[in-house]
């Protein structure tokens, strides 16, 4: 049990739960605050982004904006909010312990074991099956014939590319000394293409007046369609912003960043690149004094503006890019089976405009959900490789990277034949259905360790409990929704 001294001289105790006692040291100093050293210091929010960019923007967005009308778009606005204060609040856990929130939850009861396989299990489930690889596969199979597979020839090729999108994956995920800075690299230079396109045939393509409407539509002031597709509802309320195991893993890459007390946790490297840096299981706390209280703040101002001004800013900003253009180029009546909204978009602005529009569009269509794609494995096998290290003392034998690169090899294995199961769309809303239980439950885990293990000098103000409580009430409601459904 640690004891912590406050600055009024009060001796808190703090249990440490299920897990062992944490270290002590200080805070480690941050950079000075400046627009300079905010660009060399943020970074994880950039890799969430563009984890974030690709199913919910380009898949469902415009199926749902068809579906329901711009009415809808209020919807991604309240999801991105919560999201927000869902992702600063699992980070708060790290900057202060340099553990991943999932160790937190360790910490709870019933114990390390029960929730490290809780979410290894639902993790697997929610991102195992590599929905936007598959995605990928048909956009690149667009972009070469011209048109969408279709029939057994064209869907075998499509699995092929798929496959090809899937290894590319691994090769750079192992590419460099660490993961999280090939990722951030990666991340900022998709995020650049992305959105530079986006902003263009925006501009181009959409009136003023169609983009007032998906304004409005964010805000609550159009009108929506009565009729309710309940999955593909539930689907883009969870992935309007990152959706269930992604916005857990920011906190693994806030710790990977160096973070607050991240920076004495060590991080992953590739062990390919033959880094075998170590990760320790259990974090280290510091003591609550004037000092590190100053600390504490600066690192606290850094994380929010990669929460708010990158991640949750830039969330909103690709949603409205990429509906606005759908709904301002797709008729009413045009069916919409998986891909065929960035296909329609881009037969459009070949026609009206450039032919090569065509591949344009579509090659930002591939930089979209290959982001996502990249994001979403590393994702699940960090979070896996994280919780093996804390629950199963026999794995930290291993160096962490080899833990992490056999537990990649594993789950592409288990990728390459889960790719050719169902079709995109399919996947995909398994993905996001999943998403929305495991955003229930985590919210009220971050709200009970953050209150528990934290000292009362650094726990949420009221506002973000309440915040994390209408996450999971919002989450936990379509989630019964969805259960009632399926009885009925």
């Amino acid at each position: 049990m640690n004891s912590e001294t406050s600055q009024d001289g009060r001796i808190d105790e703090i249990n440490p739960g299920c897990l062992p006692a944490w270290e002590r040291a200080d805070l480690p100093e941050p950079l000075p605050f400046g627009l300079v050293n905010l660009f060399r210091t943020i970074g994880p929010g950039a890799i969430l982004l563009a984890a974030a960019i690709g199913g919910g923007e380009w898949i469902a967005g415009p199926l749902a904006t068809k579906e329901f009308g711009r009415g809808i778009l209020w919807i991604a606005t309240v999801a991105v909010i919560l999201q927000t204060i869902f992702n600063l609040e699992a980070v708060r856990y790290t900057l202060y312990t340099g553990e991943p929130i999932v160790t937190g939850f360790m910490r709870l009861q019933p114990g390390k074991l029960f929730w490290g396989w809780f979410y290894i299990l639902i993790g697997v489930a929610q991102l195992a099956t590599p929905a936007l690889a598959a995605a990928c596969g048909a956009v690149l199979f667009a972009a070469i014939m011209g048109r969408l597979p279709n029939g057994p020839n064209d869907v075998w090729i499509q699995h092929m590319i798929s496959t090809g999108v899937i290894v590319l994956a691994v090769l750079l995920l192992l590419s460099g000394e660490s993961i999280e800075r090939v990722l951030e690299r990666l991340s900022w230079m998709m995020i650049v293409f992305i959105f530079s396109f986006l902003i263009v045939v925006n501009a181009i393509f959409v009136p003023v007046s169609e983009s007032v409407a998906t304004v409005q539509g964010f805000v609550g002031l159009q009108p929506r369609n009565n009729n309710v597709d309940l999955v593909l509802l539930a689907t883009f309320a969870a992935t309007a912003g990152s959706g269930g195991l992604g916005n857990l893993a920011i906190s693994n890459w806030f710790r990977d960043k160096g973070f607050g007390m991240g920076a004495l946790s060590g991080m992953f490297g590739s062990a390919l690149a033959g880094e075998h840096g170590g990760v320790k299981p259990i974090g280290t706390t510091f003591p609550v004094t004037t000092e590190n209280l100053r600390r504490w703040k600066v690192w606290w101002r850094y994380s929010v503006l990669d929460q708010v001004a990158l991640w949750a800013f830039g969330c909103l900003l690709g949603m409205f890019l990429n509906v606005n253009l759908a709904a301002a180029l797709i008729p009413a009546d045009a069916e919409l089976p998986g891909m065929a909204a960035g296909t329609f978009q881009a037969h459009y602005m070949a026609e009206k405009l450039w032919s090569g529009f065509w591949y344009l569009a579509l090659l930002n269509g591939f930089w979209i959900l290959f982001s996502t794609h990249l994001g979403n494995t590393d994702v699940l096998v960090r979070m896996v490789s994280d919780i093996s290290l804390v629950a199963f003392p026999r794995v930290r034998q291993w160096p962490a990277s080899r833990v992490y690169a056999v537990l990649l090899l594993v789950l592409t294995a288990w990728a390459l034949f889960a790719v050719r199961v169902g079709t995109v769309l399919q996947l995909f809303e398994v993905l996001g259905v999943i998403a929305c239980p495991i955003m229930a439950i985590a919210a009220l885990q971050i709200l009970r360790v953050n209150t528990r293990f934290l000292p009362k000098e650094l726990r949420p103000a009221m506002w973000r409990r309440i915040g994390l409580l209408l996450c999971s009430l919002a989450y936990g409601g379509l989630t019964v929704a969805l259960i009632m459904k399926q009885f009925r």
